[in-house]
């Protein structure tokens, strides 16, 4: 199994350009495991580990509902933003400066190949970052994601997931607000859940913070709960 895994800061980049970034990248790693079940050969399988921002976007998963989307054409391009129907799971979400997107393209196959304990172990990761600044998260039953007081009425979600695996291979990721936008997520009803509110470290925190301080906690939390070897 190859633990070995490529980190890579993309910076701010359109959404499309990122997904077909991640696209080559997917399909790549299926040839070599095609090649590998084929013509029984023993190549490693990379693995990738990629955070970025986006420009403001709102991408809507394959089982998703285009109505949860509550502006036209016009009123996206007033707003500065894009719609994507796109092949992760999940509803419709939002991606803007000031989050960070993660997109993790593993081979499962060189961690465990268990989707729901993938899901979790990302979401422990932002779980950890989280508390590094003080800030006390958890799951939301019956829901992916991270989330705040998900216990009681003033449950708020910072932290989006949704993703795609095809042979233990995954792309797609995360979504977590550190000092996004909020207001464009009152264009959605986010995740089709419309009843929670939405929040972000900085409104917790009640400043700005240092995004390269967070990735930089993050990638290390996420590194160690799946045991990787990071590359930078």
């Amino acid at each position: 199994m190859n633990k070995k895994v490529q980190f890579t800061d993309w910076g701010l980049v359109d959404y499309q350009e990122a997904w077909d970034r991640q696209e080559k990248i997917f399909a790549d790693t299926l040839a070599i495991k095609h090649d590998n079940r084929v013509n029984d050969t023993k190549h490693p399988t990379p693995n990738h580990l990629i955070f970025t921002e986006h420009p403001h976007v709102y991408t809507l998963g394959k089982s998703g509902h285009p109505e949860y989307l509550l502006l036209d054409e016009e009123e996206l391009k007033a707003k500065d933003a894009r719609f994507y129907k796109i092949n992760r799971g999940g509803d419709i979400t939002y991606h803007g400066p000031g989050q960070i997107v993660g997109y993790p393209i593993l081979d499962l196959d060189n961690f465990f190949t268990d989707i729901h304990l993938y899901l979790r172990t990302l979401e422990e990761a932002i779980i950890l970052t989280l508390a590094d600044y003080g800030i006390q998260a958890g799951r939301y039953d019956g829901f992916t994601g991270v989330w705040l007081d998900a216990d009681n009425d003033k449950a708020r979600k910072i932290c989006a997931m949704g993703v795609r695996a095809s042979r233990w291979v995954t792309m797609h990721g995360f979504a977590f607000n550190v000092n996004a936008d909020l207001e464009y997520f009152g264009n959605i009803i986010p995740c089709g859940i419309d009843d929670k509110d939405v929040t972000s470290m900085e409104r917790e925190l009640g400043r700005k913070l240092d995004m390269s301080e967070v990735k930089d906690k993050l990638k290390q939390h996420i590194a160690d709960l799946f045991h990787m070897e990071l590359q930078d």
